[in-house]
């Protein structure tokens, strides 16, 4: 396999230039509506990128050796060709969708992206604000790898992917002409996903390509503006609880569990979910579930 270049590496004098021409955008024309920058919630974004770089690092160790172990017994090989280049990157797109969105429909996956999540600002710096526990997001990738893609290959994709994703974290852009917006994940579509409001929730899951959302039901365009942040935000710019809250909540909930069901829901339902209670005496019937089921839905949007 051929040395691929780092793609992440090689873009960062990019990343520096385009947020200080975003800050000084900000300056030169203010716009009272977006959310723009806040020095204690930029400083944090770039504390958890810069700490993602170590604790990748840390993790691709074991990632790396399973990924050879699974290449290593599959006899499929995809060659590093001009043409396959553009069918890994549109193979590695797909499985990051499943992958995002599960991130966000399972709540111990949750904990890992919730703090990409986590700013109530929205701006390029917020794309650096970057999960610290990534070990989560491998298990997805496991069929391009046993399909003969080489982990090499695939890291270079996944690089290239999470480049792109870097420009679509403004509110400085407006919204591209129509043939963009149909195709690509860009920074209106962007917006919505990062948006707390009920019905932007879960939607356009999309790395590169927005096709996928509007192929599995997950696409809603940008109508009314967003508000960005949590259903539930976090007051801390401590970087170690932003990493770490949704893991802390977590554990607590598993502890006041009473059954195994609902410890296990805990974990691996959605983010919101809530077991259900028994009815209240003099509660009775089609009431009764109906109450339930409006509870259950109240924990899914939160």
């Amino acid at each position: 396999m051929p040395n691929l270049p780092d793609v992440v590496l090689w873009s960062i004098p990019a990343f520096v230039l385009l947020t200080v021409l975003e800050i000084v955008s900000y300056r030169l024309h203010p716009d009272e509506d977006a959310a723009g920058y806040e020095t204690k919630d930029a400083v944090t974004s770039v504390s958890m990128g810069l700490g993602s770089i170590g604790f990748d690092l840390l993790w691709k160790i074991p990632i790396v050796a399973i990924y050879m172990a699974v290449y290593e017994l599959t006899p499929a090989r995809v060659p590093l060709l001009w043409w396959t280049i553009p069918l890994m990157l549109l193979a590695q797109d797909f499985f990051y969708y499943w992958s995002h969105r599960g991130h966000h429909v399972i709540r111990i996956l949750w904990a890992c992206h919730v703090v990409h999540h986590s700013s109530r600002k929205f701006n390029l710096t917020t794309a650096l604000r970057q999960p610290w526990t990534s070990l989560t997001v491998w298990p997805f990738y496991l069929p391009l790898i046993a399909c003969g893609v080489h982990p090499a290959a695939l890291a270079f994709c996944s690089s290239a992917n999470l480049v792109y994703q870097f420009w679509v974290h403004t509110e400085r852009v407006g919204k591209l002409p129509r043939p963009f917006e149909y195709v690509l994940n860009t920074p209106s579509h962007h917006r919505v996903h990062h948006a707390s409001q009920g019905g932007y929730l879960d939607r356009n899951f999309g790395g590169i390509l927005i096709l996928w959302d509007r192929l599995f039901g997950s696409f809603a365009a940008e109508t009314e503006r967003p508000v960005y942040g949590l259903t539930k935000n976090i007051e801390t710019y401590n970087p170690l609880r932003v990493a770490t809250h949704e893991y802390a909540a977590i554990v607590r909930d598993v502890r006041a569990a009473t059954s195994w069901r609902e410890r296990a829901g805990r974990i691996f339902r959605g983010p919101g979910w809530q077991p259900r209670r028994p009815a209240e005496p003099g509660v009775t019937g089609q009431a009764g579930q109906a109450g339930q089921t409006q509870e259950a839905a109240a924990g899914q949007a939160a």
